[in-house]
């Protein structure tokens, strides 16, 4: 059964959750091939900004709990391999040379708000709800908590995995889980504009801008300027930024 499908054009790798009878829930399978699918599309030339999206009404609701239920009598090597499928998910998303994109309808829920939680720009429905239940069951939400704590900070992070309590789109917006809240009926054509925005931009400035950025985690003040003037010495030597700059100074000039 194909759990992700990756279909690649117009420089976009979009990347859909394909289980929609399980309300897109992750299992090791899932895990493994969603990770092969971001690898191919890092591979792939063509490809500028990667898109994760999902099939039904329901972006993830995470774990699947009948695999989870079926690997109970397991050892802890079996249950390690599981959770760091998932983890390289995560870990491969953000080593992603492209900016990954997720498109979150319905509910977005443990593992699967980690998945959003773990893409550079996430854009919500306004029916989207996000919650890291886990603890309701006795689980914690162990490998998004790294996330989580750089997403919203300390405060609201403990309390969002301590309560396992469900936020709708707009309180995402407001503790910083999403980038952004569209209307349901300007979703699909709101999404596809900023990923078309994202797939037009230079794709050099787009590397260096996102590498800079998540470089400059835990870094402190000077050392991040630092690698500022890095990646600023870098783009300067890229044909990318001679021909815009060439461009702009030359609109520039017909304007006066």
């Amino acid at each position: 059964m194909t759990r992700v499908r990756v279909a690649i054009g117009d420089r976009v790798g979009r990347i859909t959750l394909a289980r929609p009878e399980k309300r897109n829930a992750l299992d090791l399978e899932a895990a493994r091939a969603l990770r092969e699918a971001l690898v191919r599309c890092e591979q792939d030339p063509e490809v500028r900004v990667v898109l994760l999206d999902a099939e039904g009404r329901d972006f993830c609701a995470g774990a699947d709990l009948a695999a989870l239920e079926a690997m109970l009598g397991a050892g802890a090597p079996a249950h390690r391999r599981d959770a760091e499928a998932l983890g390289a998910v995560f870990a491969t998303m953000r080593a992603l040379t492209r900016p990954v994109v997720a498109a979150v309808r319905g509910r977005a829920l443990a593992g699967g708000a980690g998945l959003a939680t773990a893409c550079d720009i996430v854009v919500a429905a306004e029916d989207a709800t996000f919650g890291y239940p886990e603890v309701r069951v006795g689980f914690v939400p162990a490998m998004v908590m790294t996330m989580l704590r750089r997403a919203v900070g300390e405060k609201r992070a403990f309390e969002l995995v301590a309560t396992g309590r469900l936020v709708d789109a707009r309180e995402a917006l407001a503790l910083g889980l999403v980038s952004r809240v569209l209307p349901a009926a300007e979703f699909e054509a709101g999404v596809a504009e900023i990923v078309a925005g994202l797939a037009a931009s230079p794709p050099g400035a787009l590397r260096l801008t996102k590498r800079l950025f998540y470089a400059l985690d835990g870094v402190p003040f000077v050392e991040g300027i630092g690698l500022g003037a890095d990646t600023n010495v870098d783009a300067r030597g890229t044909e990318e930024f001679r021909a815009g700059l060439r461009r702009f100074l030359e609109r520039d000039r017909r304007s006066r």
